[in-house]
Protein backbone atom coordinates (compact mmCIF):
# COMPACT_ATOMS: atom_id res chain seq x y z
CA UNK A 1 0.00 0.00 0.00
CA UNK A 2 1.23 3.76 -1.04
CA UNK A 3 1.47 5.71 2.28
CA UNK A 4 1.33 9.62 1.41
CA UNK A 5 1.88 12.13 4.06
CA UNK A 6 -0.60 14.91 4.08
CA UNK A 7 0.68 17.48 6.52
CA UNK A 8 3.69 19.18 6.48
CA UNK A 9 4.44 21.93 9.16
CA UNK A 10 3.51 25.26 8.58
CA UNK A 11 6.56 27.98 8.14
CA UNK A 12 4.89 30.70 9.91
CA UNK A 13 4.96 28.23 13.07
CA UNK A 14 6.87 26.22 15.13
CA UNK A 15 6.59 22.40 13.81
CA UNK A 16 4.04 20.64 15.33
CA UNK A 17 4.24 17.05 16.12
CA UNK A 18 3.92 15.29 13.08
CA UNK A 19 0.71 13.67 12.83
CA UNK A 20 0.51 9.77 11.13
CA UNK A 21 0.48 9.50 7.53
CA UNK A 22 -3.09 9.26 5.98
CA UNK A 23 -3.09 6.29 3.51
CA UNK A 24 -4.01 6.62 0.65
CA UNK A 25 -3.74 3.24 -1.36
CA UNK A 26 -3.79 4.74 -5.42
CA UNK A 27 -3.05 0.86 -6.69
CA UNK A 28 -5.27 -1.29 -5.23
CA UNK A 29 -8.10 -3.57 -6.62
CA UNK A 30 -10.56 -0.78 -5.77
CA UNK A 31 -8.97 1.54 -8.33
CA UNK A 32 -10.10 1.44 -11.93
CA UNK A 33 -6.97 1.53 -14.33
CA UNK A 34 -7.13 3.65 -16.99
CA UNK A 35 -9.35 6.13 -15.23
CA UNK A 36 -8.88 9.67 -14.67
CA UNK A 37 -6.64 11.33 -11.95
CA UNK A 38 -9.43 13.02 -9.98
CA UNK A 39 -12.16 9.32 -10.09
CA UNK A 40 -8.29 7.49 -8.82
CA UNK A 41 -8.25 9.74 -6.19
CA UNK A 42 -11.82 9.82 -4.77
CA UNK A 43 -12.01 5.88 -4.99
CA UNK A 44 -8.52 5.94 -3.18
CA UNK A 45 -10.51 8.43 -0.48
CA UNK A 46 -13.11 6.45 -0.73
CA UNK A 47 -11.61 3.03 0.61
CA UNK A 48 -9.48 4.84 2.81
CA UNK A 49 -12.40 6.41 4.53
CA UNK A 50 -14.55 2.89 4.61
CA UNK A 51 -12.35 0.80 5.48
CA UNK A 52 -11.97 3.31 9.03
CA UNK A 53 -8.42 4.12 8.29
CA UNK A 54 -9.44 7.81 9.52
CA UNK A 55 -12.10 8.51 12.08
CA UNK A 56 -15.28 10.74 11.23
CA UNK A 57 -14.91 14.37 11.97
CA UNK A 58 -11.14 14.11 11.27
CA UNK A 59 -9.62 17.06 8.87
CA UNK A 60 -8.89 15.91 5.29
CA UNK A 61 -5.44 17.88 4.09
CA UNK A 62 -5.93 21.12 2.07
CA UNK A 63 -6.12 20.56 -1.44
CA UNK A 64 -2.36 22.27 -2.34
CA UNK A 65 -1.39 19.78 0.45
CA UNK A 66 -2.76 17.18 -0.76
CA UNK A 67 -1.61 17.81 -4.83
CA UNK A 68 2.07 18.07 -3.58
CA UNK A 69 2.26 14.86 -1.78
CA UNK A 70 0.24 12.77 -4.81
CA UNK A 71 1.50 14.46 -7.81
CA UNK A 72 -1.89 15.04 -9.10
CA UNK A 73 -3.20 18.25 -10.24
CA UNK A 74 -5.21 20.37 -7.97
CA UNK A 75 -7.90 20.45 -9.95
CA UNK A 76 -8.09 16.84 -9.95
CA UNK A 77 -7.60 17.43 -6.15
CA UNK A 78 -10.43 20.08 -5.78
CA UNK A 79 -12.83 17.87 -8.12
CA UNK A 80 -12.20 14.91 -5.79
CA UNK A 81 -12.87 16.43 -2.94
CA UNK A 82 -16.39 17.90 -4.61
CA UNK A 83 -17.48 14.45 -5.49
CA UNK A 84 -16.96 13.48 -1.53
CA UNK A 85 -18.88 16.39 -0.39
CA UNK A 86 -21.52 15.22 -2.91
CA UNK A 87 -22.00 11.40 -2.01
CA UNK A 88 -21.70 12.35 1.39
CA UNK A 89 -18.50 10.49 2.73
CA UNK A 90 -17.16 14.48 3.49
CA UNK A 91 -18.02 17.47 5.75
CA UNK A 92 -16.53 21.24 3.87
CA UNK A 93 -17.16 24.13 6.25
CA UNK A 94 -16.05 27.81 4.98
CA UNK A 95 -12.98 28.97 6.81
CA UNK A 96 -12.21 25.57 8.54
CA UNK A 97 -11.72 22.72 5.47
CA UNK A 98 -12.83 19.48 4.87
CA UNK A 99 -13.56 16.33 7.42
CA UNK A 100 -14.75 13.34 7.15
CA UNK A 101 -18.33 12.81 7.60
CA UNK A 102 -19.55 11.93 10.87
CA UNK A 103 -21.82 9.49 9.28
CA UNK A 104 -20.75 7.22 5.83
CA UNK A 105 -23.77 6.57 3.92
CA UNK A 106 -24.66 3.06 3.98
CA UNK A 107 -24.25 2.88 0.22
CA UNK A 108 -20.02 3.09 0.67
CA UNK A 109 -19.41 -0.51 1.43
CA UNK A 110 -18.10 -2.04 -1.37
CA UNK A 111 -21.03 -4.85 -2.38
CA UNK A 112 -19.26 -8.15 -2.82
CA UNK A 113 -19.83 -9.07 -6.81
CA UNK A 114 -22.57 -12.19 -7.68
CA UNK A 115 -20.61 -15.01 -8.88
CA UNK A 116 -21.91 -15.15 -12.46
CA UNK A 117 -21.55 -18.86 -13.72
CA UNK A 118 -21.99 -19.26 -17.56
CA UNK A 119 -22.59 -22.98 -19.22
CA UNK A 120 -20.26 -23.18 -21.68
CA UNK A 121 -21.15 -24.97 -25.08
CA UNK A 122 -21.07 -28.92 -25.36
CA UNK A 123 -18.04 -29.86 -28.00
CA UNK A 124 -18.18 -33.81 -27.23
CA UNK A 125 -19.21 -36.45 -29.50
CA UNK A 126 -23.25 -36.41 -29.40
CA UNK A 127 -23.73 -31.90 -29.31
CA UNK A 128 -25.90 -30.70 -31.68
CA UNK A 129 -25.21 -27.50 -33.69
CA UNK A 130 -21.34 -28.42 -34.88
CA UNK A 131 -20.47 -28.07 -38.27
CA UNK A 132 -18.10 -29.38 -40.85
CA UNK A 133 -16.70 -26.63 -43.84
CA UNK A 134 -14.59 -28.42 -46.18
CA UNK A 135 -11.18 -26.61 -46.66
CA UNK A 136 -11.74 -25.57 -50.35
CA UNK A 137 -14.91 -23.78 -49.07
CA UNK A 138 -13.00 -22.35 -46.35
CA UNK A 139 -10.18 -21.40 -49.10
CA UNK A 140 -13.23 -19.68 -50.89
CA UNK A 141 -14.45 -17.90 -48.48
CA UNK A 142 -11.19 -16.61 -47.07
CA UNK A 143 -10.47 -14.93 -50.89
CA UNK A 144 -14.21 -13.61 -50.86
CA UNK A 145 -13.52 -12.36 -47.14
CA UNK A 146 -10.06 -10.55 -48.44
CA UNK A 147 -11.50 -9.20 -52.12
CA UNK A 148 -14.84 -7.31 -49.84
CA UNK A 149 -12.07 -5.76 -47.44
CA UNK A 150 -9.96 -4.51 -50.05
CA UNK A 151 -12.95 -2.76 -52.32
CA UNK A 152 -14.41 -1.50 -48.44
CA UNK A 153 -16.89 0.72 -49.42
CA UNK A 154 -18.95 3.77 -47.98
CA UNK A 155 -22.09 1.71 -47.13
CA UNK A 156 -19.70 0.40 -44.13
CA UNK A 157 -19.68 3.94 -42.90
CA UNK A 158 -23.34 4.14 -41.98
CA UNK A 159 -26.70 2.63 -40.85
CA UNK A 160 -27.97 0.76 -44.01
CA UNK A 161 -31.46 -0.98 -44.62
CA UNK A 162 -33.01 -2.79 -41.74
CA UNK A 163 -33.27 -5.98 -43.80
CA UNK A 164 -29.73 -6.13 -45.05
CA UNK A 165 -27.93 -5.55 -47.96
CA UNK A 166 -30.03 -6.17 -51.51
CA UNK A 167 -27.43 -8.22 -53.06
CA UNK A 168 -27.37 -10.84 -50.18
CA UNK A 169 -31.03 -10.99 -50.15
CA UNK A 170 -31.26 -11.48 -53.49
CA UNK A 171 -29.00 -14.52 -53.43
CA UNK A 172 -30.75 -16.44 -50.96
CA UNK A 173 -34.11 -15.81 -52.90
CA UNK A 174 -32.38 -17.48 -55.81
CA UNK A 175 -31.37 -20.29 -53.45
CA UNK A 176 -35.12 -20.34 -51.93
CA UNK A 177 -36.79 -20.92 -55.61
CA UNK A 178 -34.07 -23.36 -56.35
CA UNK A 179 -33.83 -25.06 -53.22
CA UNK A 180 -37.50 -25.09 -51.76
CA UNK A 181 -39.64 -24.05 -54.40
CA UNK A 182 -39.98 -20.90 -52.94
CA UNK A 183 -40.75 -17.91 -54.91
CA UNK A 184 -40.52 -14.64 -53.60
CA UNK A 185 -39.04 -11.09 -53.99
CA UNK A 186 -35.38 -10.30 -52.45
CA UNK A 187 -38.12 -7.52 -50.64
CA UNK A 188 -39.49 -9.91 -48.73
CA UNK A 189 -36.18 -11.32 -47.62
CA UNK A 190 -34.60 -10.26 -43.81
CA UNK A 191 -31.09 -10.84 -42.63
CA UNK A 192 -30.93 -11.55 -39.01
CA UNK A 193 -28.30 -12.80 -37.03
CA UNK A 194 -29.97 -16.66 -36.57
CA UNK A 195 -33.42 -18.10 -36.21
CA UNK A 196 -34.18 -17.01 -32.65
CA UNK A 197 -33.57 -13.43 -33.73
CA UNK A 198 -35.98 -13.85 -36.42
CA UNK A 199 -38.17 -15.30 -34.46
CA UNK A 200 -38.04 -12.50 -31.54
CA UNK A 201 -38.46 -10.09 -34.39
CA UNK A 202 -41.31 -11.52 -36.39
CA UNK A 203 -43.50 -12.06 -33.09
CA UNK A 204 -42.83 -8.50 -31.95
CA UNK A 205 -44.11 -7.25 -35.13
CA UNK A 206 -47.31 -9.86 -35.68
CA UNK A 207 -48.29 -10.53 -31.61
CA UNK A 208 -49.41 -8.71 -28.91
CA UNK A 209 -48.75 -9.02 -24.91
CA UNK A 210 -50.20 -12.60 -23.50
CA UNK A 211 -51.17 -14.09 -27.47
CA UNK A 212 -50.46 -18.27 -27.80
CA UNK A 213 -48.29 -19.56 -29.96
CA UNK A 214 -48.41 -23.34 -30.96
CA UNK A 215 -45.44 -24.93 -30.22
CA UNK A 216 -44.87 -28.64 -30.85
CA UNK A 217 -44.25 -31.45 -27.89
CA UNK A 218 -41.90 -32.93 -27.96
CA UNK A 219 -40.35 -29.58 -29.65
CA UNK A 220 -36.85 -27.44 -29.80
CA UNK A 221 -36.27 -26.34 -26.41
CA UNK A 222 -34.89 -22.75 -27.52
CA UNK A 223 -37.44 -21.54 -29.26
CA UNK A 224 -40.58 -22.40 -26.94
CA UNK A 225 -38.04 -19.93 -24.26
CA UNK A 226 -37.51 -17.48 -26.65
CA UNK A 227 -41.74 -17.16 -26.97
CA UNK A 228 -41.91 -17.38 -23.49
CA UNK A 229 -39.11 -14.51 -22.47
CA UNK A 230 -40.72 -12.20 -25.04
CA UNK A 231 -43.90 -12.33 -23.24
CA UNK A 232 -45.62 -14.51 -25.30
CA UNK A 233 -47.67 -18.19 -24.30
CA UNK A 234 -46.71 -21.12 -25.32
CA UNK A 235 -49.12 -23.83 -26.02
CA UNK A 236 -47.40 -27.30 -26.50
CA UNK A 237 -49.39 -29.37 -28.65
CA UNK A 238 -48.58 -32.94 -29.56
CA UNK A 239 -46.32 -34.47 -32.28
CA UNK A 240 -46.95 -37.84 -33.92
CA UNK A 241 -45.85 -39.92 -36.97
CA UNK A 242 -47.14 -37.16 -38.91
CA UNK A 243 -46.05 -33.95 -36.72
CA UNK A 244 -48.09 -31.89 -35.93
CA UNK A 245 -51.51 -32.72 -34.37
CA UNK A 246 -53.56 -29.64 -35.55
CA UNK A 247 -56.93 -30.75 -34.02
CA UNK A 248 -55.00 -31.25 -30.78
CA UNK A 249 -53.74 -27.42 -31.29
CA UNK A 250 -57.54 -26.36 -32.03
CA UNK A 251 -58.64 -27.47 -28.88
CA UNK A 252 -55.93 -26.50 -26.40
CA UNK A 253 -55.39 -23.08 -28.17
CA UNK A 254 -58.51 -22.22 -30.53
CA UNK A 255 -57.55 -18.15 -29.97
CA UNK A 256 -53.96 -18.85 -31.00
CA UNK A 257 -52.36 -16.38 -33.36
CA UNK A 258 -49.30 -18.09 -34.57
CA UNK A 259 -47.99 -21.67 -34.54
CA UNK A 260 -43.86 -22.51 -34.59
CA UNK A 261 -43.21 -25.75 -36.41
CA UNK A 262 -40.02 -27.74 -37.91
CA UNK A 263 -42.28 -29.32 -40.50
CA UNK A 264 -39.12 -31.02 -43.05
CA UNK A 265 -37.27 -32.35 -40.10
CA UNK A 266 -39.21 -32.45 -36.62
CA UNK A 267 -36.86 -31.46 -34.23
CA UNK A 268 -36.64 -33.97 -31.95
CA UNK A 269 -38.33 -36.56 -33.99
CA UNK A 270 -37.40 -36.69 -37.35
CA UNK A 271 -40.72 -36.70 -38.67
CA UNK A 272 -42.06 -35.14 -41.89
CA UNK A 273 -44.70 -33.23 -41.86
CA UNK A 274 -47.17 -35.07 -44.00
CA UNK A 275 -48.97 -33.22 -46.83
CA UNK A 276 -52.37 -33.80 -45.28
CA UNK A 277 -51.13 -31.81 -42.18
CA UNK A 278 -49.70 -29.28 -43.63
CA UNK A 279 -52.64 -28.33 -45.74
CA UNK A 280 -54.98 -28.92 -42.45
CA UNK A 281 -52.35 -26.23 -40.68
CA UNK A 282 -52.21 -23.93 -43.88
CA UNK A 283 -56.36 -24.48 -43.56
CA UNK A 284 -56.23 -23.06 -39.56
CA UNK A 285 -53.92 -20.23 -40.13
CA UNK A 286 -56.09 -18.61 -42.75
CA UNK A 287 -59.21 -19.55 -40.66
CA UNK A 288 -58.07 -17.84 -37.67
CA UNK A 289 -56.00 -14.67 -39.08
CA UNK A 290 -52.83 -16.42 -37.80
CA UNK A 291 -49.17 -17.02 -39.11
CA UNK A 292 -47.22 -20.17 -38.98
CA UNK A 293 -43.94 -20.02 -38.43
CA UNK A 294 -41.83 -22.51 -40.48
CA UNK A 295 -38.27 -23.40 -39.13
CA UNK A 296 -36.78 -25.30 -42.10
CA UNK A 297 -32.98 -25.17 -40.16
CA UNK A 298 -31.46 -28.62 -41.60
CA UNK A 299 -33.71 -28.57 -45.22
CA UNK A 300 -30.13 -28.73 -47.07
CA UNK A 301 -29.29 -31.77 -45.25
CA UNK A 302 -31.99 -34.70 -47.05
CA UNK A 303 -30.26 -38.42 -47.89
CA UNK A 304 -32.76 -39.91 -49.30
CA UNK A 305 -35.11 -38.94 -51.80
CA UNK A 306 -36.58 -35.46 -52.37
CA UNK A 307 -38.11 -33.28 -50.03
CA UNK A 308 -41.27 -32.05 -49.43
CA UNK A 309 -42.10 -28.51 -50.55
CA UNK A 310 -41.34 -26.04 -48.49
CA UNK A 311 -44.64 -24.87 -46.31
CA UNK A 312 -44.04 -21.45 -47.50
CA UNK A 313 -43.80 -22.46 -50.89
CA UNK A 314 -47.23 -24.28 -50.65
CA UNK A 315 -49.10 -21.19 -49.39
CA UNK A 316 -46.83 -18.85 -51.23
CA UNK A 317 -45.90 -16.60 -48.33
CA UNK A 318 -49.66 -15.58 -47.35
CA UNK A 319 -49.75 -17.06 -43.97
CA UNK A 320 -46.51 -18.40 -43.78
CA UNK A 321 -43.02 -16.78 -42.19
CA UNK A 322 -40.07 -19.14 -43.67
CA UNK A 323 -37.19 -19.10 -41.33
CA UNK A 324 -33.51 -20.43 -42.27
CA UNK A 325 -29.61 -19.85 -41.17
CA UNK A 326 -26.24 -20.47 -42.54
CA UNK A 327 -25.84 -21.74 -39.09
CA UNK A 328 -25.33 -25.25 -40.17
CA UNK A 329 -24.71 -25.11 -43.87
CA UNK A 330 -21.64 -22.69 -43.46
CA UNK A 331 -20.51 -22.11 -40.13
CA UNK A 332 -22.23 -20.82 -36.58
CA UNK A 333 -19.70 -18.22 -36.26
CA UNK A 334 -21.22 -15.99 -39.02
CA UNK A 335 -24.22 -15.33 -37.37
CA UNK A 336 -26.48 -14.70 -40.23
CA UNK A 337 -29.61 -16.07 -40.23
CA UNK A 338 -32.66 -14.91 -42.60
CA UNK A 339 -36.51 -14.60 -43.06
CA UNK A 340 -38.70 -14.93 -46.02
CA UNK A 341 -41.62 -12.66 -45.25
CA UNK A 342 -45.65 -12.56 -46.88
CA UNK A 343 -45.13 -9.21 -48.72
CA UNK A 344 -48.58 -7.55 -45.97
CA UNK A 345 -45.75 -8.13 -43.13
CA UNK A 346 -42.92 -6.43 -44.98
CA UNK A 347 -43.54 -2.74 -43.51
CA UNK A 348 -44.64 -4.28 -39.96
CA UNK A 349 -41.98 -6.56 -39.85
CA UNK A 350 -38.88 -3.59 -41.15
CA UNK A 351 -40.09 -1.44 -38.06
CA UNK A 352 -39.67 -4.19 -35.40
CA UNK A 353 -36.08 -4.95 -36.39
CA UNK A 354 -35.34 -0.47 -36.86
CA UNK A 355 -36.70 -0.65 -33.40
CA UNK A 356 -35.12 -3.84 -31.58
CA UNK A 357 -31.13 -3.48 -33.00
CA UNK A 358 -31.55 -1.34 -36.36
CA UNK A 359 -29.89 -3.30 -39.09
CA UNK A 360 -27.53 -6.36 -39.53
CA UNK A 361 -23.86 -6.36 -39.59
CA UNK A 362 -22.43 -5.73 -43.27
CA UNK A 363 -18.93 -7.09 -42.87
CA UNK A 364 -19.76 -10.37 -44.18
CA UNK A 365 -22.81 -10.07 -46.15
CA UNK A 366 -20.71 -9.67 -49.59
CA UNK A 367 -18.76 -12.77 -48.84
CA UNK A 368 -21.87 -15.08 -48.54
CA UNK A 369 -23.78 -13.49 -51.08
CA UNK A 370 -19.86 -14.19 -53.50
CA UNK A 371 -20.42 -18.09 -51.86
CA UNK A 372 -23.70 -18.43 -53.19
CA UNK A 373 -23.28 -17.04 -56.51
CA UNK A 374 -20.05 -18.57 -57.14
CA UNK A 375 -21.61 -22.16 -56.63
CA UNK A 376 -18.85 -22.55 -53.72
CA UNK A 377 -21.65 -23.14 -51.33
CA UNK A 378 -23.32 -25.58 -53.45
CA UNK A 379 -19.80 -27.50 -53.70
CA UNK A 380 -19.55 -27.31 -49.65
CA UNK A 381 -22.85 -28.30 -49.16
CA UNK A 382 -22.53 -31.50 -51.37
CA UNK A 383 -19.32 -32.31 -49.82
CA UNK A 384 -20.27 -32.06 -45.80
CA UNK A 385 -23.52 -34.02 -46.74
CA UNK A 386 -21.63 -36.91 -47.95
CA UNK A 387 -19.53 -36.91 -44.40
CA UNK A 388 -22.63 -36.22 -42.65
CA UNK A 389 -24.25 -39.47 -44.40
CA UNK A 390 -20.60 -41.55 -43.42
CA UNK A 391 -21.10 -40.51 -39.66
CA UNK A 392 -25.13 -40.82 -39.31
CA UNK A 393 -24.54 -44.53 -40.29
CA UNK A 394 -22.07 -45.61 -38.58
CA UNK A 395 -23.32 -43.66 -35.46
CA UNK A 396 -27.03 -45.36 -36.33
CA UNK A 397 -25.07 -49.28 -36.49
CA UNK A 398 -22.95 -49.30 -33.44
CA UNK A 399 -25.75 -48.58 -31.11
CA UNK A 400 -28.17 -50.76 -32.73
CA UNK A 401 -25.38 -53.53 -32.69
CA UNK A 402 -24.13 -52.67 -29.18
CA UNK A 403 -26.60 -52.21 -27.54
CA UNK A 404 -28.10 -55.79 -28.03
CA UNK A 405 -31.60 -54.61 -29.10
CA UNK A 406 -32.23 -52.23 -25.80
CA UNK A 407 -31.77 -48.64 -28.37
CA UNK A 408 -34.25 -48.70 -31.44
CA UNK A 409 -32.17 -46.24 -33.73
CA UNK A 410 -34.68 -44.84 -36.61
CA UNK A 411 -32.04 -43.55 -39.30
CA UNK A 412 -33.39 -40.15 -40.19
CA UNK A 413 -33.51 -39.20 -44.07
CA UNK A 414 -32.80 -35.48 -43.63
CA UNK A 415 -31.02 -33.37 -40.28
CA UNK A 416 -27.96 -33.50 -38.29
CA UNK A 417 -29.03 -35.66 -35.45
CA UNK A 418 -30.72 -38.91 -34.94
CA UNK A 419 -32.92 -40.13 -31.50
CA UNK A 420 -31.86 -43.67 -30.00
CA UNK A 421 -35.11 -44.64 -27.73
CA UNK A 422 -35.98 -46.89 -25.02
CA UNK A 423 -38.95 -49.10 -24.68
CA UNK A 424 -41.52 -46.68 -23.92
CA UNK A 425 -42.21 -48.24 -20.32
CA UNK A 426 -38.48 -48.27 -19.13
CA UNK A 427 -38.33 -45.53 -16.71
CA UNK A 428 -36.66 -42.10 -17.75
CA UNK A 429 -34.17 -42.89 -15.08
CA UNK A 430 -32.33 -45.44 -16.76
CA UNK A 431 -31.87 -43.12 -19.87
CA UNK A 432 -30.22 -39.85 -17.35
CA UNK A 433 -28.12 -42.57 -15.91
CA UNK A 434 -26.75 -44.38 -18.98
CA UNK A 435 -26.25 -40.93 -19.82
CA UNK A 436 -24.01 -39.51 -17.59
CA UNK A 437 -21.98 -43.19 -16.74
CA UNK A 438 -21.51 -42.77 -20.39
CA UNK A 439 -20.27 -39.23 -20.38
CA UNK A 440 -22.19 -38.63 -23.29
CA UNK A 441 -23.56 -35.31 -24.70
CA UNK A 442 -26.69 -34.35 -26.57
CA UNK A 443 -29.90 -34.07 -25.40
CA UNK A 444 -32.00 -36.57 -23.22
CA UNK A 445 -34.78 -37.19 -25.58
CA UNK A 446 -37.16 -36.69 -22.25
CA UNK A 447 -35.74 -32.83 -21.60
CA UNK A 448 -37.83 -31.61 -25.23
CA UNK A 449 -40.92 -32.58 -24.04
CA UNK A 450 -43.36 -29.80 -22.45
CA UNK A 451 -46.77 -31.75 -21.18
CA UNK A 452 -46.84 -35.02 -23.57
CA UNK A 453 -45.93 -38.21 -21.69
CA UNK A 454 -41.95 -38.14 -22.65
CA UNK A 455 -40.03 -41.04 -23.89
CA UNK A 456 -36.46 -42.20 -22.33
CA UNK A 457 -33.89 -42.22 -24.86
CA UNK A 458 -31.52 -39.53 -26.10
CA UNK A 459 -31.20 -36.93 -29.56
CA UNK A 460 -27.44 -37.45 -30.30
CA UNK A 461 -26.07 -34.91 -32.88
CA UNK A 462 -23.44 -36.51 -35.84
CA UNK A 463 -22.73 -33.58 -37.50
CA UNK A 464 -18.95 -31.67 -37.41
CA UNK A 465 -17.73 -35.05 -35.57
CA UNK A 466 -15.40 -37.38 -36.52
CA UNK A 467 -16.39 -40.64 -36.95
CA UNK A 468 -13.92 -42.38 -34.36
CA UNK A 469 -14.77 -40.76 -32.19
CA UNK A 470 -18.42 -41.10 -32.61
CA UNK A 471 -18.37 -45.09 -32.86
CA UNK A 472 -16.26 -45.11 -29.64
CA UNK A 473 -18.73 -43.17 -27.66
CA UNK A 474 -21.60 -44.87 -29.15
CA UNK A 475 -19.79 -47.63 -27.85
CA UNK A 476 -19.60 -46.29 -24.53
CA UNK A 477 -23.54 -44.99 -24.44
CA UNK A 478 -25.08 -48.53 -25.67
CA UNK A 479 -22.94 -50.40 -22.64
CA UNK A 480 -23.89 -47.77 -20.23
CA UNK A 481 -27.38 -48.22 -21.52
CA UNK A 482 -27.41 -52.05 -21.11
CA UNK A 483 -26.09 -51.84 -17.30
CA UNK A 484 -28.76 -49.23 -16.17
CA UNK A 485 -31.27 -51.22 -17.58
CA UNK A 486 -30.44 -54.03 -16.12
CA UNK A 487 -29.82 -52.09 -12.81
CA UNK A 488 -34.00 -50.82 -12.98
CA UNK A 489 -35.05 -54.14 -14.00
CA UNK A 490 -33.26 -55.66 -10.92
CA UNK A 491 -34.86 -52.95 -8.86
CA UNK A 492 -38.37 -53.81 -10.22
CA UNK A 493 -38.17 -57.20 -9.08
CA UNK A 494 -36.49 -56.57 -5.58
Amino acid sequence: MQKISTNSPSPAKPPSPSKPELPLDLTGAHITAGASAAHRLYQALCEMIVSGLVKPGEPLPPSRTLAKQTGFRRNAVVTAYERLIADGFADATVGSGTFVAARIPARAAEPKKPKVIVEAPQQGAFSLGCTHIDERAVQRFRAFVGRRMRAFGSEHLHYGDPRGSRELRAAIADRLLSARGLRCDPDQIMLTSGTLHALRIVLSAILKAGDQVWCEDPGYPAARKTIAHCGYRAVPVPVDEHGMRIAKGRTAAPSARAAYVTPSHQFPLGVQMSMPRRLELLDWAKQAGAFVLEDDYDSEFRYDGAPLMSLAGIDHLQRVIYMGTFAKTLFPGLRIGYCALPERLIADVTAARTALDRFPGTLMEGAVADMLNSGAFAANLKRVRKLYREARDALAETLETRSDGVLSVPVPSQGLHLVARFDPSVDLSVAAEAKLAAGAEGWLLADTYSRTRPLPGFVLGFSGHAVPKLVASAERLARESRAALRVSRSARRA
